[in-house]
């Protein structure tokens, strides 16, 4: 695999929505694409910021991430998904972006914590893989959460994450996001320098 730069980036990820977004998602009635697809569709048409509409669009990234080549499946395969990916974004995105992929899950649990009317707008499969993660987050838990600085995007991507599991959702396809994912990768990198 070629090296990825800022240049490639963007394709790149392109290149596995293409080739990959039609894996089954988690038992859910849409594709690992439509998923990320709904959740960036529905930040845009709210108006949320780019970052966010890029975070909700990459937060599933780590089911991927060994297209990447960064990882082999040994690597991955003890690996939590929202972790692995934000480890493969984190060069090219801000941290805001790679915490709302790496803390996603835990917005589940932290959600379910603290507003227990959350718990009711869950999936089956979306309970079934809270039991797997831990459950609702213990109050020390909560404690340490609420200070992460990206808390409230962090949110805003969890509720995204949700919301993108409708069988009937139109969206546009990954082309439509890739000027964006790459402002916000170019934006990133301008500031690395």
């Amino acid at each position: 695999m070629t090296e990825l730069t800022q240049d490639t980036i963007v394709d790149f990820i392109g290149d596995i929505f293409a080739r990959c977004g039609d894996e089954e998602y988690l038992g859910e009635p849409v594709t690992m694409a439509e998923h990320m697809l709904q959740g960036a569709t529905i930040a845009e048409q709210n108006g949320m910021s780019e970052d966010i509409i890029v975070a909700a669009l990459l937060h599933d990234i780590g089911h991927f991430t060994s297209e990447f080549g960064t990882f082999s499946m040994e690597d991955t395969k003890d690996r939590f998904h929202e972790e692995a990916g934000a480890k493969v974004l984190a060069e090219f995105f801000p941290s805001v972006v790679t915490d709302c992929v790496r803390f996603h899950v835990a917005a589940k649990r932290y959600l379910c914590a603290t507003k227990p009317e959350y718990f009711d707008r869950l999936s089956d499969a979306s309970i079934h893989s809270l039991n797997l993660q831990g459950g609702p987050m213990s109050d020390a838990e909560v404690t340490e959460f609420e200070q992460n600085p990206n808390l409230e995007k962090i949110i805003q991507v969890r509720y995204l994450d949700e919301a993108g599991k409708r069988p009937d959702m139109p969206t546009p396809d990954y082309a439509h996001f890739a000027p964006m994912v790459q402002r916000v990768v170019d934006a990133h990198m301008s500031h690395q320098r």
